[in-house]
């Protein structure tokens, strides 16, 4: 069971591979690599893309920003809760309209995000949105009640400046 989300798939854990990091992050690597290199999901009718460098260890920089964290690139750090949520950002960006999850935009820079996160904001998939396709940015589980908190009232905010 993934959490409080059933529509989710499975955590995946280190445990489940005896704590070997090696063998572990090939799992989530293949997992990364069937949901947005064998197949891409579809978002809102636009090509869907990967920054692919830097490559570090012959995978995509997409997959880093996914499991890690850090400023660089060189330097990024695993973040367990984001490596066990490997197979979650393909369904969440997959599931546009549903009511398990919120969708907005923000700017950051001269580039315009699409954030979608699930309904407690306890999880968000980042998107770049070019004109004529998205790239999948990175994604992250939101540790602490006061960022969840800043997310929802983000989300709230454009709300009621872009619906009707």
């Amino acid at each position: 069971m993934s959490e409080n989300f059933d529509w989710l798939p499975d955590l995946i854990t280190l445990g489940a591979y005896d704590g070997d990091w090696p063998n572990y992050c090939e799992a989530i690597y293949a997992i990364f690599h069937r949901d947005f290199v064998e197949s891409k999901p579809t978002y809102t009718g636009k090509r869907f893309a990967l920054k692919r460098h830097p490559e570090y260890d012959g995978k995509a920089a997409t997959f880093w920003h996914l499991i890690s964290e850090g400023k660089d690139e060189e330097e990024r750090t695993p973040v367990m809760r984001r490596c066990e949520r490997i197979a979650w950002p393909k369904p969440i960006i997959e599931a546009n309209g549903d009511e398990n999850v919120r969708i907005w935009k923000n700017r950051r820079g001269r580039s315009e995000r699409i954030l979608i996160a699930v309904e407690d904001f306890s999880y968000v998939v980042i998107l770049d949105d070019r004109e004529d396709f998205v790239l999948l940015w990175t994604a992250y589980y939101v540790q602490y009640p006061n960022q969840r908190r800043r997310m929802e009232r983000e989300y709230e905010e454009w709300r009621a400046q872009n619906e009707p």
